[in-house]
């Protein structure tokens, strides 16, 4: 694998991706928190142009969800340009396994395109049990879902992730946290992970835009999952390490942040 250039910043900038054929970015962090833009976003979106494509562990939406709830908050991002986990997994199994009994485990969403892609909702002897976000996760779900896992159906994870920022950078749980859990009861079970880190929603992206890895850079906040993509699919990567915005009137603040001057680091992969 190539030597990839990690550079860090405080605050997304446009200057940042100039002269790369195709923009990945991470939503949560860098764009968006607590559902809303954060400061210099639009701009961002604006100066990337069609050569922006959201990448994100997101396992609540699906492209067309979220395009809707991001055109409303003022970042026009057309849902042919957003690729996520949650979305993928659940394309995943359909193509692998039509017409295939399923157990999901998420928020609406995902459960309707389930549905719409022939995948059977069932409660007993299925193939498959789809761990995303959900937040009316409870003890007795988990105890079925385990049940399940014991007769033979295989744990499919949307995404690793612990947590993600909210607006003044505290945690929100997310489907890792949900993981922990299942690992809790029962250590030894092995799933088998959509999202980042592992590259499949990076190179579905730039299988989408028809540019190849040199050309492209993957921009996020958190070194352990964009970052660990961003290597194993050979893209020069952006690490947005930024200080959270001051809260005014529950929304940050409109005013972006100082950013330091960008850092570049060569790295060697293997």
């Amino acid at each position: 694998m190539r030597a990839r250039k990690t550079t860090t910043i405080q605050w997304l900038g446009a200057a940042e991706v100039d002269g790369y054929a195709a923009i990945l970015c991470d939503l949560d962090g860098c764009l968006i928190a607590a559902g809303r833009a954060l400061p210099g976003a639009e701009d961002f979106v604006r100066a990337a142009g069609k050569r922006l494509s959201i990448v994100s562990n997101n396992s609540a939406d699906t492209c067309v969800t979220l395009s809707a709830k991001l055109n409303a908050i003022g970042l026009p991002l057309p849902k042919e340009s957003i690729f996520l986990a949650g979305e993928l997994a659940v394309r995943t199994i359909a193509a692998e396994r039509p017409g295939a009994r399923i157990h999901v485990i998420a928020e609406q969403p995902l459960h309707t395109l389930a549905a719409e892609l022939g995948l059977e909702r069932a409660n007993n002897r299925t193939d498959v049990v789809l761990l995303a976000r959900d937040t009316k996760f409870t003890l007795t779900g988990l105890e079925k879902a385990l049940r399940l896992l014991e007769q033979g159906a295989e744990l499919v994870v949307t995404n690793p992730d612990l947590s993600h920022p909210n607006a003044d950078g505290r945690p929100v749980p997310e489907t890792g946290s949900l993981l922990a859990a299942f690992k809790a009861c029962c250590p030894e079970i092995a799933p088998r992970v959509i999202g980042k880190p592992q590259p499949f929603l990076i190179n579905a992206a730039l299988e989408a835009a028809g540019v190849p890895a040199s050309e492209a850079v993957f921009v996020g906040d958190n070194a352990a999952t964009d970052g660990a993509a961003a290597t194993l699919a050979g893209l020069d990567f952006i690490h947005v390490v930024a200080t959270p915005s001051p809260i005014v009137n529950g929304a940050p603040a409109k005013e972006p942040m100082p950013s330091a001057h960008p850092s570049s680091v060569e790295a060697s992969t293997c």
